[in-house]
């Protein structure tokens, strides 16, 4: 009956809003693409891969947050896991672009939009052993397809942030069905399990694992590292990243004031969104800012004769290369907190022992950051006093030093989440295969909502 309800909205939805979705898919072609796909049509490499003998698992990642998340995870399911094939989904396009540069685009897809023969053209290619969603990315038509069939979903790094608890509480009575026929919730924090366990996941399947965050490492050196390196001849580097709009202005006009405390910095601007790359170029040239492009370097970077400029910024206009960056940094600012947005992840930076600044926007990852703060591993500083927090860290290098080591600390102290979410794993796909299993051990994958 629940689900009736959900289609229902949904298909009125769709309905009212086709004039809308025409219009963007006519002017804008990221709203054509992969549209197949997401209605249902499942490309011929997944059919082909998944028609081979070995069984498949398939892990959905959201966008580039969700698929940085998962890099370790994803290596140790191959490891743990050899008798299985493992596919992955994204939603947003610039999460598939580097899912399929981290994983290999023969095993990475768009997933369908929630609608139910879309869901199931896919369930029914792949017939998936077990499906894994990381944080909580739930679809009443995807799960529900996955009860139906018998399949087991679990949750990895699971998270109910400070700002979705409320619409979650809102739509208890559509969660609680549809979260009660779960096989394992893996929550990040106790505070993410007791709101979970609030929704309707049943106490005994919610466990608390960890953040698998604290297990990504930036093991390889991007390309816009190496050329950081090669031309800095000395520069110091302030890196800002994952930055939002209103973010990169209040940088700028900072930024005189920094350079007369520090003449030898460089700054790196990451900014979140690939649409935005422009506007942030853009800010910085009406600011009177010299800027350069990631994009823009030459193609035989090594041999090239300029260096970079003392004051200069550099707009990082690529994805996956900021983690790596942050190991340059003297000081990083971790973006999306300055503005009311929650925050972005400080764990990037923490891994190299960077000393870390975040504005008081940081709800996303509250945890994470008050774990830090505890133990004096970060700066929290609001937007009028960002430019003088950063001059502190900048000209205290001892002190910024500690602080970072603190940071990184952290960071190794609070690993193993990876490990944790493979035994959880490991359990499920092992009750699923063992015919002595009791109705019990089925578990709650029987009966649709």
């Amino acid at each position: 009956m629940v689900l009736f309800f959900y289609n229902l909205a949904l298909l009125t939805a769709l309905v009212a809003g086709s004039p809308w979705w025409l219009w963007r898919m006519a002017t804008k072609q990221k709203y054509r693409e992969g549209l197949g796909e997401r209605l249902g049509r499942v490309p011929l490499r997944l059919r082909t891969a998944s028609a081979g003998s070995k069984p498949v698992i398939w892990l959905h990642a959201v966008s580039v947050g969700e698929v940085l998340a998962v890099g370790r995870l994803v290596e140790e399911i191959g490891t743990a896991f050899p008798g299985y094939r493992l596919f992955i989904s994204t939603t947003t396009r610039t999460g598939q672009d580097l899912a399929r540069t981290r994983f290999g685009a023969e095993r990475v897809f768009l997933c369908p939009l929630d609608l139910p023969w879309a869901v199931g053209a896919y369930l029914k290619a792949l017939e998936p052993r077990m499906l894994i969603l990381v944080e909580t990315e739930f679809w009443p038509n995807q799960l529900n397809g996955c009860f139906r069939r018998d399949i087991p979903v679990a949750v990895v790094n699971a998270r109910i942030s400070d700002r979705s608890w409320p619409r979650y509480q809102m739509l208890k009575r559509l969660w609680r069905p549809i979260l009660g026929r779960l096989s394992r919730v893996l929550a990040q924090t106790s505070t993410d399990a007791e709101r979970l366990r609030a929704l309707g996941c049943p106490p005994e399947i919610v466990s608390v694992s960890g953040n698998l965050k604290f297990d990504v490492r930036a093991a390889v050196e991007s390309d816009a590292t190496r050329f950081l390196q090669n031309q800095a001849e000395g520069r110091r580097f302030l890196v800002a990243g994952s930055t939002l709009e209103g973010e990169e202005s209040l940088l700028a006009a900072a930024w005189p004031r920094i350079l007369s405390a520090d003449p030898d910095l460089v700054m790196v601007v990451a900014p979140r969104h690939p649409d935005r790359f422009d506007d942030v170029v853009a800010v910085m040239k009406i600011a009177g800012i010299g800027v350069m492009r990631r994009t823009g370097w030459p193609a035989h970077w090594p041999g090239a004769p300029r260096l970079l400029h003392s004051g200069e910024v550099i707009v990082l206009d690529t994805i996956g290369e900021l983690a790596s960056v942050y190991s340059l940094a003297s000081v990083a600012f971790v973006g999306g907190s300055l503005v009311p947005a929650g925050g972005h992840n400080p764990l990037e930076p923490a891994q190299f022992g960077v000393p870390i600044v975040m504005g008081p926007h940081y709800a996303n990852f509250r945890a994470i950051t008050e774990d830090l703060r505890a133990r004096n591993a970060i700066r929290i500083a609001p937007k009028e006093e960002l430019a003088k927090v950063l001059i502190e860290l900048l000209s205290n290098r001892e002190d910024a030093g500690k602080m970072g080591e603190r940071a990184r600390q952290v960071f190794e102290q609070q690993a193993g989440a990876t490990a944790r979410s493979i035994d959880a794993l490991r359990e499920i796909l092992y009750v699923r295969s063992d015919p002595r299993r009791t109705a019990g051990q089925q578990g709650r994958a029987g009966r649709p909502v």
